[in-house]
């Protein structure tokens, strides 16, 4: 799996062994000519070992991935690596200017991938990310946090179909671990298709550093790098248990009003109890919202004005969804485990 190479280039820039580079990838320009480039730091071992891509930002407000990624940039273990380490701190650099989760040609770059040379604006990123990162690497991590209102409890997705990610997944020590099937146009469809393992770590909420989840963030990617021989020790645990999740949906307002949750990120629930209440600006006619599986609750809104139809609290749960391959793979790997004590 190790691509061996004695050369190592980005954008065309060689990276020796041995060496540490940062390299601004250049993607275009705004409308005033202004010069927009990429930002990433290269980091060669002198031994041979694997290439490691680690992304953040790819929507542009989801920043608590930039802080993990500084942070692992200023660790001692870094030192005496093997094999290259990329690491991204901004993908969408466009985004992440303007304070928005999307390119300024309105798309969402995580639904853009593998990308065309000549395409759109956001097309071009994804093409060139994939040519000159993805196609270079033989792992990735990619960061996130929950979008716009939202805040996600810490967790690792991915297809665990493949028994490398599933590894990677459990390495990294997340409290809750989920079988995600990959949507067409993201980042880990395209990685997929390609057979590179690759986890994501969702935590946090769009435009805000959290202290916890970052510290989680550092020690899982540590731990990912220890796992697959980058760098030496055991694999820390970061949780007292990990939940695997074989599904996972959202609870949905009922009605329209002003929203009070009861139940806080990673509470653990059971069908039917209380998640929370909608009710009129008066505080009366209150509707209660319920569970409508058992769980643990892995995201939920911050905004206390909801809609009708507004989702208000993603549940993962250990219930097997049919026609789910990775689901099907997953339950019979932990046949004889409890996921909830992994």
């Amino acid at each position: 799996m190790v691509k061996k190479s004695s050369q190592f280039t980005i954008d065309g820039v060689v990276i020796k062994r041995g060496e540490r580079k940062r390299i601004n990838i250049d993607m275009g320009s705004i409308y005033d000519f202004t010069d927009v480039k990429m930002p990433l730091e290269v980091i060669r071992g002198k031994k041979e070992g694997p290439t490691l891509f680690i992304c953040s930002t790819i929507h542009g407000d989801e920043i608590n991935g930039i802080e993990i990624v500084r942070r692992l940039l200023a660790d001692e273990a870094l030192k005496k690596i093997s094999g290259t380490l990329i690491v991204i701190p901004i993908v969408n650099i466009f985004g992440f200017n303007d304070r928005s989760r999307y390119l300024p040609d309105g798309r969402d770059l995580n639904r853009c991938f593998p990308g065309l040379k000549n395409g759109s604006l956001t097309s071009q990123l994804a093409y060139k990310f994939r040519k000159e990162i993805v196609m270079k690497s033989d792992f990735g991590i990619d960061l996130h946090t929950g979008a716009f209102h939202r805040c996600n409890y810490p967790q690792i997705r991915a297809d665990l179909s493949n028994e490398m990610n599933l590894e990677l997944g459990i390495a990294f020590g997340a409290p809750v671990l989920i079988g995600s099937n990959v949507r067409d146009g993201s980042l880990r469809a395209s990685v997929s298709q390609m057979n590179i393992p690759m986890i994501l770590f969702e935590a946090g909420e769009a435009l805000r550093f959290d202290e916890e989840n970052i510290k989680m963030g550092v020690e899982g990617i540590l731990n990912v790098m220890r796992k697959i021989g980058m760098i030496k020790g055991e694999v820390k645990k970061l949780s007292k248990k990990t939940f695997i999740a074989y599904s996972s949906s959202w609870v949905r307002a009922t009605r329209s009003g002003i929203h009070t949750p009861h139940k806080n990120l990673g509470t653990h629930v059971t069908k039917g109890d209380i998640l929370g209440e909608i009710s009129n600006p008066f505080g009366d006619h209150k509707t209660l919202i319920k569970a409508h599986e058992t769980g643990i609750i892995i995201g939920m809104s911050k905004l206390p004005l909801a809609n009708k139809g507004d989702a208000l609290f993603h549940i993962a749960c250990d219930k097997i969804v049919k026609k789910r391959k990775s689901t099907n793979h997953m339950r019979e790997h932990f046949s004889n485990v409890d996921p909830v004590n992994i």
